[in-house]
């Protein structure tokens, strides 16, 4: 194992409430998996965080923060935002296929191995965190 992966280590991405966030956020993800020598994960990772981003950006009027964690040979992806309400609860993901949206946190629940979420202040503000864990096999 390269010695990248058995360290922990954590990234935070601070992101302004902008929609073009979501593709620096997911390049950003792809280069540091890719320096840790975890390019393995890095396409399930990258639907992962553009999904939570793309939440946080598109459905709370603030900023946002991209968390990412490795330790213990799990990847934990999360999302921070500005908005206190839990997120909608997924639905089915095979009941969506035709849905125009709502698929995010169904795609997260069947791509990640566990996911969830908790109220977190950040900056002097009420917020959440969604987050979402990778194991690596």
């Amino acid at each position: 194992m390269p010695e990248s992966e058995s360290e922990p280590w954590e990234y935070s991405l601070s992101i302004p409430h902008d929609p073009r966030a979501v593709t620096v956020c997911r390049r950003t993800l792809r280069l540091i998996l890719t320096l840790h020598g975890l390019i393995r994960l890095a396409d399930t990772a990258e639907l992962l965080a553009t999904e939570l981003v793309a939440n946080a950006v598109l459905h709370t009027k603030g900023p946002a923060t991209l968390r990412v964690r490795w330790s213990a040979g799990v990847l934990r992806i999360g999302a921070w935002d500005a908005d206190p309400e839990p997120p909608e609860p997924p639905g089915e993901l095979a009941s969506l296929t035709e849905a125009e949206g709502g698929r995010g946190l169904a795609l997260i629940r069947a791509c990640a191995d566990v996911w969830g979420w908790q109220p977190q202040s950040r900056y002097g503000s009420r917020g959440k965190y969604v987050w979402c864990d990778l194991v690596a096999a």
